[in-house]
């Protein structure tokens, strides 16, 4: 239009919008709904690994690692978002039955789980076809078997990828929301936000709203430019995680925890170091964004959430009453 080529990704939107619907209807229909998603993503990758398989040649692998500590760091860092979904399961804490036991299980077993899919799929892949064939490839899965001519087999996988993606989402656009709702209830955000629906019992204002902010950027963003920034983003806040286990052990040691990280503070520590590492070989111009998006989110903070926190009038609260013949914070 105009000599400006537009690009608007109309398949991304529908599945946003359906998304967004079965989150406001509830958690049952949206746990329901991503359990026949991850039952059809797992039968396909199971697919991929049986079949493949036959194809494997070891002779691939040799240079096993050819860009060596740096080529996997980068990698790591580029792909990090497959791991936000196990951290947005925590925020749906609230709505199940024995938060204490099941949030852990269901974490830490997830994540085991996915890893050994994730190595197994990895190492199939490579030993289908050389590493340095995928440079520019989208679907990687699929190519692995289009090479040989098995385009009924690629077509498969690639529909496989559709359920994937979606049951991606769902994680990711439950746990949003879910955010937006706590903050709202500590005072950081207006009150508008934490209003739950009368009959679907869900934060459906801020589900809504983070719908529509996906598919916007959906529709028309890089996806490169848009996984760069989620990762590094996340990374920040799982930095922040670790390091509030730290603060909180020594300056709350009491308080109950149901669910006690071990090995304090050696993971904390580690996930520190870690996570801060895979953030400095981002791309500079992922940190560039990353900034004026901290900036933007600061600016927001210190004009409203800051004076409205309740936490914070709260201790200056319990700090004023410490102090006798002070004026109490209104």
């Amino acid at each position: 239009m105009a000599g400006i080529p537009l690009i608007f990704n109309l398949p991304a939107v529908l599945i946003v919008a359906l998304i967004t619907w079965v989150l406001v209807r509830g958690i049952r229909e949206s746990a329901g709904f991503n359990s026949i998603m991850v039952i059809l993503k797992l039968a396909i990758v199971g697919f991929f690994i049986a079949v493949g398989a036959c194809y494997v040649k070891p002779t691939n692998w040799s240079p096993f690692a050819p860009h060596g500590l740096a080529g996997i760091s980068s990698a790591g860092a580029s792909i990090f978002f497959a791991y936000i979904g196990f951290d947005a399961v925590s925020t749906a804490a609230e709505e199940t039955r024995n938060p204490q036991r099941d949030m852990p299980i269901g974490i830490i077993a997830s994540l085991i789980i996915c890893t050994i899919i994730y190595v197994a799929v990895a190492l199939v892949l490579t030993g289908m076809v050389k590493w340095d064939q995928f440079t520019g490839i989208a679907d990687p899965l699929a190519k692995a078997f289009s090479v040989r001519g098995m385009n009924w087999t690629a077509g498969i996988i690639s529909f496989g990828a559709v359920f994937a993606t979606t049951s991606v989402l769902i994680v990711f656009q439950l746990g949003q929301p879910r955010i937006f709702f706590s903050m709202a209830r500590d005072g950081l955000l207006p009150p508008w936000a934490a209003k739950v629906h009368p009959k679907y019992r869900t934060p459906h204002v801020t589900t809504i709203l983070t719908g529509v902010f996906v598919a916007v950027f959906a529709a028309v963003t890089n996806i490169d430019e848009v996984v760069d920034l989620c990762n590094i983003g996340t990374l920040f806040a799982f930095v922040l995680v670790a390091a509030g286990i730290l603060v909180l052990r020594r300056r709350d040691p009491d308080r109950p925890r149901p669910f006690r990280t071990p090995f304090v503070p050696w993971v904390p520590l580690l996930a520190i170091l870690t996570c801060g590492y895979l953030m400095a070989v981002q791309p500079r111009v992922t940190w560039k964004r990353f900034v004026y998006w901290m900036i933007v989110g600061l600016v927001l903070y210190f004009c409203y959430g800051f004076r409205r926190s309740r936490l914070r009038i709260a201790l200056a609260q319990e700090a004023a009453a410490r102090r006798p013949g002070e004026p109490k914070p209104e």
